[in-house]
């Protein structure tokens, strides 16, 4: 079947997007290789646009405290530091820690170490005892848990902070029938549903790559 993204943009405008993008740094580019040669499902990496978009967007907010639930080799993480307050923190969580070490290296390479917090463990226990009020929270994990992670997270933004969700087209199987759905397309269907549904926020739906949800709080 083909893919409904892969008609949304093609490989040549891709390449024309990327070439009219601020390059890699050193440290992205090499953890990008790296994570396409070693690590399984490679797709699952931010990479280039959509690292920079993250990167853009941390800028424009400057946010002091960060959170990421799902760190896979750090692109992202890397990427969403950058745009940090001079005394901003980001913290990462992921369950896999045989990542650990791969992404603790980059992240260091990209002179990170003082900035990111790495977390191992179920985001579910790990979130609520957390105690940061956080101005930018990226949720890109297991699909079927993105509208428990919102709510876990609501709280600790404060109004006017930010929340994103990835790959919120889900290889535009949203689209399709639901009897034509996977799991996860239908779970990130029905939680792209309840945030159209969330008064409390206003939000964008940006076709990046696999879809990015931009949401700002407006009210608690």
């Amino acid at each position: 079947m083909i893919r409904m993204t892969q008609l949304l943009i093609s490989k040549q405008l891709d390449d024309y997007a990327a070439k009219y993008t601020t390059p890699e740094s050193e440290a992205l580019a090499a953890l990008n290789r790296e994570t396409h040669i070693k690590v399984p499902m490679s797709q699952m990496l931010s990479g280039h646009i959509q690292g920079a978009t993250l990167q853009m967007i941390s800028h424009m907010i400057r946010p002091k405290y960060v959170l990421e639930i799902g760190t896979y080799t750090g692109y992202s993480a890397i990427c969403l530091a950058q745009g940090l307050h001079e005394d901003g923190v980001l913290h990462t969580i992921d369950i896999n820690e045989e990542l650990q070490d791969m992404s603790f290296r980059y992240i260091c390479d990209a002179g990170l170490k003082d900035k990111i917090v790495q977390h191992i463990g179920d985001a579910k226990e790990l979130i609520p005892g957390m105690h940061e009020k956080f101005d930018l929270v990226f949720i890109d994990a297991d699909k079927q848990n993105y509208h428990l992670y919102y709510d876990l997270v609501f709280d600790k933004v404060p109004i006017g902070g930010f929340i994103l969700a990835d790959n919120v087209l889900f290889d535009g199987d949203v689209i399709l029938p639901e009897k034509e759905q996977s799991n996860n397309a239908r779970a990130i269907h029905v939680f792209n549903e309840k945030i159209r549904k969330d008064k409390r926020i206003e939000h964008v739906l940006l076709p990046v790559r696999d879809g990015i949800m931009i949401m700002r709080k407006i009210a608690d």
